[in-house]
């Protein structure tokens, strides 16, 4: 028997098409996937609907927030549906997923999927992952598994997919953890469950979160400017296992002593910042100053959190046990 599927389209690669003439890739007037609702409807029972039309870059934490309310006003609206898939361009899928994953208290499926090639170009991909994608979110073993990420023939969980190449059709993988699932031409398979899942109500996504890359030779520049900007946080991908240079301190610490949560992830593409050199710069010393290490997150996703997070609370140590999560 056929679920019910909600489909939310919100703009992207997978809803535009290429010009012929120049190779520009432009949103059109109406959306291919909408057109294509007798093929999906093969699969699923589907409810479709499109709050915005917007690349990817254009996305914000307003939209992220509407489609938290969306979700949640559909899923009342309409106890039948099963199973919910959002369609999104992919320069910031991972953090409109992983936004949903924190916020969106749910246990049917939510999936998100994109394209890297426009719905009229040769090997376009955007069709195909979206019927993998209610294939999956249709999957009775997709639930409780939080919000998923469906490409290429991979299942990944919010927390650990990122985009990996600029063009790429795969393009997103879960560094150091991999997918935790796939899809067949029969079935949808599922070799790995996610250990725990977090939720936290939100209100306010009016917090501003910096988000700054350390680099050889950086001094405290930036940081003074976003403590003279108010910032409500700031997000560092330091060195290595969670290092800066030794020029970079006394910013770092004059955030912290503002009372301005400073949380450290690694800019490497695997392993956990901590805190384990004891030079100056070096992780021991940014935690003794109050820096709050990050339990594995990139720098986009832990922006995601901290802003989160400080919707919920100022204090300083409740916000570091959420990033030990």
């Amino acid at each position: 028997m056929k679920k019910t599927i909600l489909v939310i389209h919100t703009g992207g690669t997978i809803s535009m098409q290429e010009d012929k003439k120049t190779g520009n890739v432009l949103p059109r007037q109406k959306n291919p996937l909408t057109e294509a609702e007798k093929i999906l409807n093969q699969y699923a029972n589907i409810i479709t609907e499109e709050p915005f039309q917007l690349p990817s870059p254009h996305i914000t934490t307003k939209e992220m927030y509407e489609l938290k309310l969306l979700i949640e006003e559909k899923l009342k609206e309409h106890s039948m549906i099963e199973g919910v898939v959002i369609t999104h361009g992919t320069d910031t899928l991972e953090e409109t997923a992983y936004f949903l994953d924190l916020t969106v208290q749910t246990s049917i499926p939510i999936v998100f999927t994109g394209a890297m090639r426009s719905s009229n170009e040769i090997g376009a991909d955007g069709l195909y992952n979206l019927i993998s994608s209610i294939k999956v979110a249709s999957c009775e073993e997709a639930k409780d598994k939080g919000v998923l990420v469906v490409l290429n023939d991979e299942i990944h969980a919010a927390k650990n997919v990122t985009k990996t190449h600029t063009s790429n059709v795969s393009t997103f993988q879960s560094p150091q953890y991999g997918p935790i699932g796939i899809v067949t031409k029969r079935a949808v398979l599922f070799h790995h469950t996610p250990v725990s899942r977090e939720h936290y109500p939100i209100l306010d996504i009016s917090p501003k979160i910096g988000l700054l890359k350390i680099h050889s030779g950086m001094d405290s520049s930036l940081f003074y400017a976003l403590k003279d900007l108010r910032y409500d946080g700031v997000v560092i991908e330091a060195l290595g296992q969670g290092n800066v240079p030794p020029a970079t301190v006394p910013g770092i610490k004059s955030l912290v002593e503002a009372g301005i949560p400073v949380v450290l992830v690694s800019r490497c593409f695997n392993g956990i910042a901590e805190d384990v050199y004891a030079y100056e710069g070096g992780g021991k010393q940014l935690k003794d100053l109050g820096v709050i290490f990050s339990n594995g997150l990139n720098g986009q996703k832990a922006r995601i959190k901290l802003l989160i997070a400080l919707s919920i609370t100022k204090d300083v140590q409740k916000i570091e046990e959420m990033f030990q999560l």
